[in-house]
């Protein structure tokens, strides 16, 4: 093993030391040494999403719950299918009053392991008061204060038309209901239709000045519209970074807004893929898709950072996606050309060969070639042991090979299509890599190696 290998098996040892210590604690109750030796685990190995998993539970147990969400966030973002990390996640969300966010994440829960009890008694809370207020609507049809909660209760389901049907009944009948105004206001909040929401929250305001839930709602729902038009208008005059601040400070606000939030994950994608940083908007993407799978946009977005970083694999599955659910011509042509750079990394890149970029003149190809071919010659390497002199003549080859498609218009045409070469006739297997160097320099008599001493040569031409 190499001295970086046997570094970093050393801090994994001495992370997983400090995680047992912090262990140890947790067990004693004592959640202040827990929390300190967890984080020595994370300063040791800082992707390790069991580690953020524990301090999580651990800031937990000292009531830190904001500080708690952040690692469970971190752990599971480290780690997607690590389960107790969403779960911690889903318990932060409901101590913080986050009823939308902790479904969500308790969602996930039992995609990973269906029989968690607690993951399913509290997605199935709601449905439960539903359910009875149902059943007591059975005998009191015209009771307004059954039929707001669980109009409420739907709406924290997401399950926005029934609710709104529910409120909108209620208001028929009275429309001055503060309680139905608010649900009606808090659908349209949820499906981002912030403007039309605040105004039913100011409706419910004035008819109730002390409704505490519409206030809390009309004051998100402006600081939320806000944020994001400050980060659109940012974004719009090229103040990327500006932009990328205000999209994630807009993304605090409110976790329970969740179009809201997938559309400002992909809005921050795109400045993070104007900033060059595709990882962080490729993650970005994916929040985003977790938040709305149906979101296509951020689909979109996540196959051209994908192909930006030249991840045709996984752009060409996102693309497949797009244009199976929207069968577009637009999002076709998308798809066939991830599949023809798909196919075109998957051979040679003769680019590379020769050390050039895909927008190379032909004089700069000829020099690369010049360049190339001098350095992997076997001539130049005949006093070297037998596997380099194998090593080095496979390069030459491949140098030949990339000038003579390059240095070709027909060819380079053919390639850079992605077309196959075998249809011009060309076979790889049979290629003399020498006939090209010869012609390239004017026949043998136009060229020698002369050895200046032991693995010194200089190039000698007629």
């Amino acid at each position: 093993a190499s001295i970086g290998d046997c570094v970093v098996i050393c801090n994994v040892l001495e992370a997983e030391g400090f995680k047992e210590q912090g262990n140890a604690f947790y067990i004693k109750k004592d959640y202040a040494e827990a929390f300190n030796y967890y984080t020595k685990a994370i300063d040791m190995c800082p992707k390790n999403a069991s580690y953020y998993g524990n301090r999580a539970a651990t800031l937990m147990m000292l009531y830190r719950y904001r500080e708690a969400l952040e690692d469970s966030q971190q752990a599971v973002r480290l780690d997607n299918d690590f389960m107790k990390g969403h779960l911690r996640e889903g318990k932060c969300h409901l101590s913080l009053g986050n009823a939308m966010a902790a479904s969500r994440c308790f969602q996930r829960v039992l995609e990973l392991e269906p029989d968690n009890t607690l993951a399913t008694l509290v997605q199935i809370k709601w449905r439960k008061v539903v359910f009875c207020m149902d059943r007591a609507l059975e005998a009191a049809a015209a009771c307004h204060r059954f039929k707001i909660l669980k109009a409420e209760c739907l709406a924290l389901l997401g399950r926005y038309p029934e609710a709104q049907s529910v409120a909108s009944d209620i208001l028929r009948m009275d429309s001055t209901n503060a309680d139905a105004l608010y649900v009606r206001g808090l659908c349209l909040y949820y499906e981002d239709c912030i403007d039309k929401a605040v105004q039913f929250f100011v409706q419910a305001l004035r008819m109730a000045p002390d409704h505490d839930k519409a206030r809390l709602a009309f004051r998100n729902a402006k600081a939320l519209k806000a944020k994001k038009e400050e980060g659109n208008k940012a974004f719009k005059e090229g103040h990327f970074e500006a932009a990328y601040e205000l999209y994630s400070e807009a993304l605090t606000i409110d976790p329970n807004n969740i179009k809201t939030n997938a559309k400002l994950y992909c809005n921050r994608a795109t400045v993070g893929s104007k900033l060059k940083k595709l990882e962080q908007a490729v993650e970005d993407c994916t929040r985003a898709i977790k938040l709305d799978e149906t979101y296509i946009k951020a689909y979109l977005r996540r196959a051209q950072c994908y192909m930006d970083m030249e991840q045709y694999e996984e752009a060409v599955r996102d693309y497949e996606k797009v244009y199976q659910t929207e069968k577009t011509k637009e999002h076709k042509h998308l798809l066939k050309h991830a599949q023809l750079e798909l196919k075109k990394s998957k051979r040679k890149d003769y680019y590379k060969v020769l050390g050039v970029n895909k927008n190379a003149t032909e004089d700069e190809i000829k020099k690369a070639y010049r360049k190339r071919a001098l350095l992997h010659h076997p001539d130049r390497h005949s006093g070297a042991t037998p596997e380099l002199q194998k090593e080095e003549e496979k390069k030459f080859k491949e140098v030949g090979e990339a000038f003579s498609v390059l240095s070709d218009p027909k060819k380079k045409s053919r390639y850079d299509s992605g077309q196959d070469l075998e249809d011009d006739g060309m076979n790889m297997g049979d290629f003399d890599a020498n006939n090209i160097f010869k012609a390239f320099f004017g026949g043998p008599a136009g060229f020698s190696f002369e050895a200046s001493g032991p693995g010194n040569f200089f190039f000698q031409f007629g």
